[in-house]
């Protein structure tokens, strides 16, 4: 989070974030608000009771159309290993990019918009992303940077009755919906998802719409604006990867946990098996195992476990057999939570490991994901 300001790119809600006294950083290549004067332990625990509104502009919006919606799904299945086929009109799905060795080149949500797909991916990869489905989709289908747009999310148990004031059909809306809202006259496109485990809603809304509107949450009483601060921290108690550190070109999807994700027709049995990036490792890993997998670690103590920290089987002596990939302290857990790779043999919830902190080897319980249930509306 180094960057240089002169070479940082702003989002719509820049001038925003500076009146509301937000504290800017550099990352992903844009100027980005890390926290507000509430802080970023007040503002995790007020989007767990209440609703938080984050700014997440920077990431990529895309659009892919072809003659209709099952033309662009067959192609964009050459690139990932979920069921794009299947995917109902008005719906949402978590997917990733893979590359030839089996590794994730990117995370990404994509929707099923009727005649066309809707994909939004990490604002680090986004560039690589598109240039990627340029490459591999262009001339059959055509590939669209949506450069107009902001996203917020708004997140938390009252993020429905918030939202449902400018209108109220998206109180209506399930878990992983999509559709095209009017929030206060203005045209927008609203997913029932997001990345804190919480409730609530991503918005992509016209870029110059984007400040009145989010004025217009945010003089609601049960909304607070939100920084990446907590925005880390709720999705590592969500037991959610982040793109560069959880999972990256290296990782496979059978390592990372995220088996959940390839669905049935995908895998090596289905009626769509293959067909995608390193299909040949990913069925391999599924079928013979991993040597290592993404586990949910709770550290003993109040000293929290930073990504980068080593972990051994044993108080004493031994290699390492694995390591912390994202870790801190979580405000609703009031202790310090993290997760990383172990080995297999050490990944059983339950499972007392040790991480090293200063030369120290301290406990940590391997812990089931999420550490904090999600409370999605399905």
């Amino acid at each position: 989070m180094g960057e240089s300001v002169a070479e940082l790119k702003r989002t719509p809600l820049y001038d925003l974030h500076i009146e509301l006294g937000a504290k800017m950083v550099g990352f992903a290549g844009y100027d980005m608000p890390v926290q507000y004067p509430m802080g970023v332990m007040k503002e995790h625990l007020h989007t767990r009771a209440a609703a938080g509104l984050f700014d997440v502009s920077h990431m990529g919006q895309v659009v892919l159309k072809a003659e209709n919606y099952d033309a662009v799904a067959k192609a964009f299945e050459t690139l990932v290993p979920m069921d794009v086929l299947g995917l109902s009109a008005g719906r949402q799905r978590y997917g990733f990019f893979t590359n030839d060795a089996g590794g994730i080149e990117d995370d990404l949500m994509f929707a099923n918009r009727g005649d066309h797909l809707f994909v939004v991916v990490n604002a680090a990869c986004k560039e690589a992303d598109i240039a990627r489905m340029i490459g591999a989709l262009t001339p059959d289908v055509s590939v669209t940077a949506i450069t107009d747009r902001a996203l917020v999310a708004l997140q938390g148990p009252a993020a429905e009755a918030a939202l449902a004031r400018l209108n109220p059909a998206v109180a209506d809306m399930a878990f992983m919906d999509f559709a095209d809202v009017e929030l206060d006259g203005v045209a927008c496109w609203v997913s029932r998802s997001g990345y804190t485990g919480e409730d609530g809603y991503e918005i992509s809304i016209p870029a110059d719409a984007a400040e009145g509107l989010c004025r217009k949450l945010l003089a609601m009483e049960e909304v607070e604006p939100i920084g990446l601060g907590a925005r880390d921290s709720l999705r590592l108690e969500g037991g959610l990867c982040l793109y560069g550190n959880d999972i990256d070109v290296a990782t496979s999807p059978i390592e990372a946990a995220l088996t959940w994700a390839i669905q049935k027709v995908r895998r090596a049995d289905g009626d769509r098996a293959g067909g995608f990036p390193g299909a040949d490792r990913i069925y391999g890993d599924l079928a013979e195992g991993v040597a290592r997998k993404r586990v949910g670690l709770a550290p003993q103590g109040r000293a929290p476990m930073r990504a980068g920290t080593q972990l051994f089987a044993e108080a004493e002596g031994g290699d390492p057999i694995g390591e912390v990939t994202s870790g801190g302290f979580g405000p609703t857990l009031n202790g310090p939570v993290a997760m990383g790779y172990v080995g297999s043999a050490q990944a059983s919830p339950g499972t007392e490991i040790f991480g090293e902190v200063r030369g120290k080897r301290m406990p940590v319980t391997v812990a089931k994901m999420p550490l904090v249930p999600a409370n999605f509306k399905r």
